[in-house]
């Protein structure tokens, strides 16, 4: 498996970001302040921990037998989860024939379609402006009306519908903008496996309706009463770029564990590729042609590669697609987060793509910095880390499709995309190869090439909650050093 292509192909010269290294720490949630003392939650405040056996989960990852038991009876259930509101299940598309929706009542549990559009949102960090971004304040809100969601007093859970992997990751998109926006734990669910397995694995046929309920546009609840700011589940550009190493090489005991969700083709530029990708059989395999790498580019990007000191293991790995693509146990999930592999003998591996080993990943007390090329695939990844193992995770929502397009290099329009001084050029701090030919390289949309910080989502939204003017919004600067991502 050793190989490695030269890489000294940008010929610039270096500049220096006083970028430390951190953790973030502990703490408990707390949802009952008033609104002039919001508190904030450290990552491994919002984490939580499923039990061994799903089915004794009463909020995070959730069965099919579960569901069943509050649907039939929600206004017994819900007492016991210390609830007064409805039973509102969001499906990010409708299920196979014969089991389209899980079957509401029409008077306290309701099944609405919500694809992961919905939970997503093209924003600007002060930097750049990136796809798929949590969606602000009022674009929550306007979701909350739609579909009537109390988030203090309802059980919402998260479902896929139809079971398939990116019905997985719309699923998490769901869980994610709920969390990140103050929604307590207790109040959200994610329903595990599609309705496809659910149907003969906790529900039967008389569970499942053909038609979504109409959602009524009719709720009143702001986000602004929930008196929590989880934002720190999103790292930001500034983020990313104070934790990683000064080389591609993961730095045990540093507090930080960077994790790749994308394929090992994507991770190393088309230098390695993993079974089932480019047609490789085992484990892992060279490529046939090292120099066509164009394969693992995605959405017109500027290089591929990945973040200094990131480790790669694919999301696919943490779904069983027999089953629905449900999550697999949590003794599978916290052996392959340790270092271990699946059957196949696919692990998480480093920047040489060898294997790490058990004991050589996830290190107790990191907190988890999770991507991909969106942060769509992330959420699988995520949702295993966060809700399942109870690690602090945060996911850098800009993910691969931001991080790569922060180059000097020219794009289609011969426009260089960011100028050679720019603070922001990430190209400075990954391994990467560049695309083949500008020609390929769609233009970005760069907000201030020299902002003072990359913050400007989370503090929009923290000033949506409190109704104060947003600061550190990424404005004009010298470019001055990332902030604490740990801070307020």
């Amino acid at each position: 498996m050793n190989m490695r292509i030269n890489r000294g192909w940008i010929g610039v010269t270096a500049l220096a970001l006083a970028l430390g290294l951190h953790g973030c720490g502990g703490g408990g949630e707390n949802s009952t302040t008033t609104a002039s003392q919001i508190v904030v939650n450290s990552p491994a405040a919002i984490a939580q921990v499923s039990a061994d056996n799903y089915e004794q989960n009463v909020n995070g990852l959730i069965t099919g037998a579960t569901l069943k038991r509050w649907k039939d009876d929600w206004a017994a259930e819900r007492a016991k989860l210390g609830l007064t509101g409805k039973l509102v299940i969001l499906q990010s598309t409708a299920g196979p024939a014969g089991s389209e929706y899980v079957k509401p009542n029409g008077t306290n549990v309701f099944t609405y379609l919500s694809p992961s559009s919905d939970w997503t949102q093209v924003r600007t960090n002060g930097v750049i402006e990136t796809i798929q971004m949590v969606p602000d304040g009022a674009s929550m809100d306007a979701l909350l009306k739609k579909f009537n969601i109390d988030p203090r007093n309802d059980m919402i859970v998260a479902a896929m519908g139809t079971g398939s992997a990116p019905n997985a990751m719309g699923q998490g998109r769901i869980w994610y903008a709920l969390r990140y926006w103050g929604v307590d734990k207790k109040n959200l669910a994610l329903l595990n496996g599609g309705n496809q397995w659910i149907n003969g694995n906790g529900m039967a046929a008389g569970d499942f309706v053909a038609t979504a309920s109409t959602a009524p546009g009719t709720g009143t609840t702001s986000i602004k009463s929930l008196n929590v700011d989880n934002t720190q589940l999103q790292a930001t550009l500034d983020d990313m770029l104070r934790i990683l190493p000064g080389s591609d090489t993961n730095e045990k005991g540093d507090g930080v564990f960077i994790w790749d969700a994308r394929s090992v083709g994507q991770y190393s530029a088309g230098e390695m590729t993993e079974k089932g990708e480019q047609g490789c059989a085992s484990a892992f395999c060279a490529p046939a042609n090292p120099n066509n790498y164009m394969w693992s580019f995605q959405n017109g990007g500027s290089r591929q590669g990945h973040p200094n000191g990131t480790l790669q293991l694919q999301y696919t790995l943490l779904l069983d697609g027999t089953k629905g693509f449900a999550y697999r146990s949590k003794a599978e999930l916290a052996s392959l987060l340790a270092g271990g592999t699946n059957a196949d003998g696919v692990g998480f591996v480093g920047s040489d793509y060898q294997l790490v080993g058990t004991g050589n990943a996830y290190q107790e007390g990191d907190t988890i910095y999770t991507y991909c090329e969106t942060t769509f695939r992330a959420m699988i990844t995520g949702v295993a880390s966060a809700v399942i193992l109870g690690k602090p995770t945060r996911f850098y929502d800009g993910a691969m499709v931001e991080w790569n397009s922060l180059s000097h290099l020219q794009d289609k329009n011969g426009d260089y995309i960011l100028p050679a001084n720019s603070p922001w050029r990430t190209d400075l701090k990954s391994f990467s190869r560049p695309a083949t030919s500008a020609a390929l390289i769609n233009a970005r949309t760069i907000t201030n090439a020299y902002a003072s910080n990359a913050n400007a989502i989370v503090s929009a939204d923290k000033a949506y909650k409190t109704g104060e003017a947003a600061t550190g919004g990424g404005g004009g600067g010298g470019g001055g050093a990332p902030t604490n991502p740990c801070g307020g």
